[in-house]
């Protein structure tokens, strides 16, 4: 079981971390990836990070901004996002697979609830 915290209303060029905690199972070697679906439109992948930490994809919208990360003694998912913009406004989720491959193409096997994240402009 995937349960995402940390999202709220942050103004725009803030920060905010957002979390994703495993329970109920092993945590690995799970590739994980944070995903986020605006009203109105898909679901998109926003990062993505392998069982080691080694491979990292960021979104074109987020790079430079966004740092995905995992603390797997913790069974933990990160997304620390900087400058924060409106356009990142959405409901954030977490998704696990075994594949990295089905992280990267949105077919990950588990996924958590989302957690909203707004900017403010």
């Amino acid at each position: 079981q995937l349960q995402a915290s940390g999202g709220g209303l942050v103004q725009s060029g803030g920060s905010l971390r957002v979390s994703c905690a495993a329970s109920g199972g092993t945590f690995g070697p799970y590739a994980m990836g944070w995903f986020r679906q605006a009203p109105g439109k898909e679901r998109d992948l926003v990062a993505a990070i392998n069982w080691g930490g080694g491979s990292t994809y960021y979104a074109d919208s987020v790079k430079g901004r966004f740092t995905i990360s995992r603390d797997n003694p913790k069974n933990t998912l990160y997304l620390q996002m900087n400058s924060l913009k409106p356009e990142d406004t959405a409901v954030y989720y977490c998704a696990a697979d075994f594949q990295y491959r089905a992280i990267t193409t949105a077919q990950a096997s588990y996924w958590g609830q989302g957690t909203q994240v707004t900017v403010s402009s």
